[in-house]
């Protein structure tokens, strides 16, 4: 009779010479949870809840969303960071991945390092938005706003170093004006207190942000692309008050360092397949974004192009959180 120790070195043994191949098509065997790590409600949020119902049914098993808020993003990664690299735990961020990591310098996992890049889910413009009682029917008539009323606009984000945030500055640096801000964990938090009068500005992810705009609960002024977005088509771009701005979010999906690449690339085919059907297309369009689908090897090339760039904006305009 076989014992239990030889069972165990048997087994593994067979696993060993199992193909690549194999073991992709066995996982995933049990429930896959991806981490979101800002708060329910949030473009993040909306996008990584999109695929996960299209994944759940694609692999016939359960894949769950789980906010776990903080940080500007950074306690929901760090939990990816340290969790098992075998597949069931992932990570949907946005482009605070990436400023993050010069944004918190003493920052408990490295976002190169750390993280394996799967695909690039989603892009879109972001929307800047004011609250209704706020004396400007466009942008131009808000920066003469703020011009004429210095540290009276307190603008709201995600957290330190998130898209929002910086899409924000960038705004403030564009125009030439000086904003305050108040931080939140999460966006559709600054959106409530946007619609309370609590704040005077957002720069929103227009999937976060595009319902309440079409409710009229807070004024759009402009989008952040260089054309109009469908989803607000009364909407004017910045650029036609600030030539040559534009901004935009992305929405990806990565997993622990470690995971074996043949989870990493089966989980790229089957998000990549359902990024570019014409329903998924449809879905994001409704919040004024549009696929992505790249490459594990392209997405992690654009992060690492994105570090470099804004390395170096963030230490010029001292965004650091020390």
């Amino acid at each position: 009779m076989m014992h239990n120790g030889w069972r165990r070195t048997f087994a593994a043994a067979v696993m060993a010479l199992l193909p690549a191949a194999a073991m992709a098509q066995a996982w995933p065997a049990k429930p896959v949870k991806i981490v979101v790590p800002f708060a329910a409600g949030g473009a993040t949020d909306v996008v990584a809840r999109l695929l996960a119902q299209k994944l759940s049914e694609a692999w016939a098993q359960s894949v769950v969303v789980e906010d776990r808020v903080g940080a500007g993003g950074n306690i929901g990664a760090d939990i990816v960071a340290k969790s098992p690299p075998d597949g069931y735990t992932l990570l949907m961020h946005s482009g605070a991945l990436v400023t993050n990591q010069f944004v918190y310098p003493n920052s408990p996992f490295d976002a190169i390092r750390d993280f394996v890049p799967i695909t690039n889910v989603a892009t879109g413009p972001q929307v800047i938005a004011v609250n209704v009682d706020v004396p400007a029917k466009n942008l131009r008539e808000f920066i003469e706003y703020a011009r004429a009323n210095p540290g009276r606009v307190n603008f709201g984000s995600a957290g330190v170093g998130s898209q929002t945030h910086l899409a924000s500055e960038n705004l403030a640096y564009a125009a030439g004006v000086t904003f305050t801000h108040v931080p939140y964990k999460g966006e559709s938090a600054a959106l409530t207190d946007l619609m309370g009068g609590q704040i005077q500005l957002v720069t929103a992810n227009l999937g976060g942000a595009v319902a309440l705009v079409q409710q009229h609960k807070i004024k759009a002024l402009a989008v952040t692309s260089r054309e109009r977005n469908p989803v607000l088509p009364d909407v004017p771009s910045a650029s036609d008050s600030l030539p040559g701005f534009e901004s935009s979010g992305w929405f990806g999906l990565l997993a622990p360092a470690g995971t074996p690449r043949e989870v990493v690339d089966k989980v790229y085919r089957d998000s990549a397949k359902i990024l570019l059907s014409e329903e998924f297309k449809a879905k994001l369009g409704q919040q004024g974004m549009m696929p992505v689908a790249n490459t594990p090897a392209e997405f992690a090339r654009a992060i690492g192009e994105e570090s470099t760039r804004w390395e170096k904006i963030i230490r010029e305009r001292r965004l650091t959180a020390g």
